[in-house]
């Protein structure tokens, strides 16, 4: 079963009362949105999932602890509307886990690892038309080797997206072990000796499918507007370019402009609106990388609404 990353570290941050509304944008198999339940007796917890399967398991698990929960079977980059809908204008705390969750990596079919050999789908939504196997089959070399560059970060996005466009012309590609095949044939040796050279890839094209650096820009805006006074947004990210959408956007909203950083004593109305809460960004102790190795590119950054 799934390992919460930075379990302790993530309800430390949250500064959670026990009345607090708490939004958790990525439910998963409930292992963090339980131990918030558990904290606010008084208060609220909203969940959203688009996984049936965590949906299901999830909503059995914390019945067992409270029923002060809502769960929405949506995308978090629809968390205004679904706010509204419940008449919830503020939120005291908001949680996104940004990894896959490894029920979805286990489950072969899901077509997320290329350890194992499943059709090629990737999709965290079922009903998104969009699948790994349409990328791979239909789109451009161009195409192909910018998202495999820009999301996957791999120096060999040239070779692997050639590599891709040559053999569909004579076969679709259909499988995951298929794709990781192509991929080692157009990687140098001595490169995958160092790491597995299909990581990157199937990051890239998992981001593609699921649009998911878009859909989190959009998202920390909408969570940054709802947040009430003191109440703090924790951000749990496994990849740099993740990483990096949340540090700007916390480094952005929480420094003085230029022109009031010169003055002697800034306004209280040019003061920011946030302040950051980890300066660096926590990473899991050297006990929680023994016990889970999933924990490994698990980076924490929190952010408080001051005013």
């Amino acid at each position: 079963m799934h390992e919460s990353v930075l379990l302790n570290e993530v309800i430390d941050a949250l500064n959670l009362k026990e009345d607090s509304i708490v939004v958790d944008m990525t439910l998963g198999f409930a292992g963090h949105s339980s131990e918030i339940l558990k904290r606010i007796k008084k208060g609220r917890l909203i969940a959203f999932d688009q996984d049936e399967e965590a949906l299901k398991y999830s909503r059995e698990k914390l019945k067992k602890i409270g029923n002060n929960f809502d769960i929405i079977d949506s995308n978090f980059v629809y968390l205004k509307e679904n706010l509204e809908k419940l008449n919830i204008s503020g939120v005291d705390a908001i949680l996104y886990d940004l990894g896959v969750s490894s029920p979805q990596l286990d489950e072969d079919y899901r077509g997320f690892s290329y350890h194992q050999d499943a059709p090629l789908d990737m999709r965290m939504d079922q009903d998104n038309p969009l699948t790994a196997g349409i990328i791979v089959n239909t789109y451009s070399y161009q195409d192909l080797k910018k998202i495999f560059k820009d999301y996957g970060e791999s120096k060999f996005a040239s070779n692997i997206a050639l590599s891709i466009v040559k053999y569909r012309e004579t076969k679709e590609i259909k499988t995951t072990l298929e794709l990781v095949d192509i991929i080692k044939s157009a990687v140098p040796y001595k490169e995958k000796i160092k790491k597995h050279p299909a990581k990157q890839i199937f990051q890239a094209l998992r981001i593609e499918v699921n649009k998911e650096l878009e859909v989190l820009e959009k998202s920390l805006d909408d969570a940054l507007s709802l947040l009430n006074v003191g109440g703090r947004i924790a951000v749990i990210t496994f990849q740099s370019l993740e990483d990096k959408i949340v540090k700007n956007k916390f480094r952005c909203v929480s420094e003085i402009d230029q022109i009031s950083r010169g003055l002697p004593n800034v306004p209280k109305d040019k003061l920011p609106d946030f302040k950051l809460i980890t300066k660096k960004g926590i990473k899991p102790s050297q006990k929680e990388l023994e016990q889970n190795r999933r924990a490994h590119s698990a980076t924490l950054r929190v952010i408080e609404k001051v005013k």
